[in-house]
């Protein structure tokens, strides 16, 4: 069994009740570039970095002057005209003071800029509860073990070294089928949400799904983190099927 020393969070569906107004961002910005595209296939996309969700969705290719254009309207159209309507997941606070009173250090994910990442967790209200917090502006410091890894990967293992702990002693917690192959091509193991409206098959690959994180804070003492990853279970590994444990 391996102990649990930290947690990395994906903020927005996890901690924040904002995958729908990122979709209207989205949309709103690719719009603004004459790209048009059902709110469907944002959506089911919303979790997705930023670069391949571009990629899939209008071809646009990474690192391009018309990526960087509509990314950054984007981010001006979400903190603009959607973050003030959004707020925290139900237990979202107690959830991440609970877990740091168990000794754990905690980190904020987002696939996007320092600025945005704060702004989006203190709508969360837990920005002053993370130990650390990683988005793209640190890929560069990404000490990877793999060559050229996706983007979601990389900001996983710079979390890793943030928390100064091996990918064995962490879960990342998320709400989408993004955020858990992220985390398993990262040899973390994940821990799923409802939160985000995804369906419990697209999430089956997390070692535990719940509703939320009311739902987790509130059954801590039978949770992976109270349990250790590999508790009553075979050894994680990282391309295997897991255990889904159900919420109430």
């Amino acid at each position: 069994m391996m102990r649990v020393r930290a947690v990395l969070f994906d903020i927005d569906g996890t901690l924040l009740d904002s995958n729908d107004a990122q979709a209207r961002a989205w949309l709103d910005a690719l719009h603004g570039h004459g790209i048009d595209v059902p709110v469907d296939y944002v959506r089911a996309r919303v979790g997705m970095h930023p670069d391949r969700l571009l990629s899939e969705l209008a071809d646009v290719e990474p690192y391009t002057s018309l990526a960087r254009a509509i990314k950054e309207r984007r981010s001006a159209l979400l903190r603009g005209h959607y973050v003030a309507d959004v707020g925290p997941l139900p237990g979202a606070r107690a959830l991440v003071d609970r877990l740091r009173s168990r000794g754990l250090t905690c980190v904020g994910l987002g696939a996007f800029g320092r600025d945005e990442a704060g702004e989006l967790l203190r709508a969360a209200n837990v920005a002053d509860l993370m130990d650390h917090v990683v988005g793209d502006e640190d890929l560069s410091s990404a000490a990877t073990s793999a060559p050229e890894p996706a983007a979601s990967v990389r900001i996983i293992h710079v979390a890793l070294e943030r928390a100064a702990v091996p990918a064995s002693e962490a879960l990342l917690v998320g709400d989408s089928p993004h955020d858990i192959e992220a985390a398993t091509r990262a040899g973390v193991a994940a821990v799923a949400f409802r939160s985000g409206g995804f369906r419990d098959a697209e999430l089956a690959e997390a070692i535990a799904i719940y509703d939320g994180p009311s739902d987790l804070a509130s059954r801590l003492d039978g949770s992976p983190f109270a349990r250790g990853i590999g508790d009553d279970r075979p050894p994680f590994s990282p391309r295997s099927r897991r255990t889904v444990m159900r919420g109430v």
